[in-house]
């Protein structure tokens, strides 16, 4: 089954989904200095079997923020790569100052693409080649005239359905209700997914914007979306 072309509700593909925040402090640039590289695939062909040394099932974070989830899921799940993807540079630092703190060796998995997620998972990431992907807590872009930047559109949903492997999963999470049902709507629209909701992982930390969310008595909506088998893509 090729990738649809038609957009829908006025989407386009090249509006920005995120909130830019450019500020770099002197810390969070040297941090970046010395411990990106070593983590970086960069922009192009990925090669994570190369650079790993094996084989293995490749998960990816889309906004992966200040990279608690992403390090988690590394650290409890060490036979999986994970490329936590991120734009704001501070929060990759962050993540990258979390994961030496446990050791040199403590998360080999753990890989980093700093930049906007879309063009790289066109770009760099082969089709059906990734195992499951995580979108929690992106930017909700809450008002209604704003819907058209949140991630979470028909020609996103295609993009992800084309990496993702037969059966891949695509697990997302907001505490913003309005956004839980634009994703609810979108999801279904698509219909290439076998959807559940309520299930949270067990390895994810309260943390971040979900802390701050229950913090201010809001919900956070899980969805588990798997993406159905025999449904080859052309994109």
């Amino acid at each position: 089954m090729g990738a649809r072309t038609g957009l829908v509700d006025g989407e386009r593909p090249g509006v920005r989904t995120f909130t830019p925040r450019w500020r770099t402090s002197r810390l969070t640039a040297e941090r970046m200095a010395r411990l990106l590289p070593p983590r970086d695939v960069g922009f192009g062909p990925l090669r994570l079997a190369e650079r790993a040394g094996r084989v293995a099932p490749l998960v990816v974070e889309i906004g992966s923020g200040h990279g608690a989830a992403a390090l988690a899921y590394a650290v409890q799940h060490p036979e999986h790569e994970v490329v936590a993807v991120e734009v704001h540079v501070p929060g990759v630092a962050r993540m990258l100052a979390a994961a030496q703190a446990l050791g040199a060796d403590a998360v080999p998995n753990l890989w980093v693409h700093r930049g906007d997620a879309l063009p790289w998972l066109t770009a760099s990431v082969p089709p059906e080649s990734v195992a499951a992907m995580h979108l929690f807590f992106p930017d909700p872009w809450p008002k209604a005239k704003h819907a058209k930047r949140r991630f979470v559109q028909q020609h996103t949903l295609d993009l992800i359905a084309a990496r993702l492997e037969p059966g891949g999963v695509l697990r997302i999470a907001t505490d913003i209700e309005a956004c839980a049902e634009h994703v609810r709507e979108h999801l279904a629209r698509h219909g290439r997914w076998e959807v559940r909701e309520g299930e949270r992982p067990l390895w994810r930390p309260t943390d971040g914007f979900e802390a701050k969310g229950l913090a201010a008595g809001r919900t956070a909506y899980e969805f588990t979306a798997v993406r159905g088998r025999g449904e080859g893509s052309s994109r």
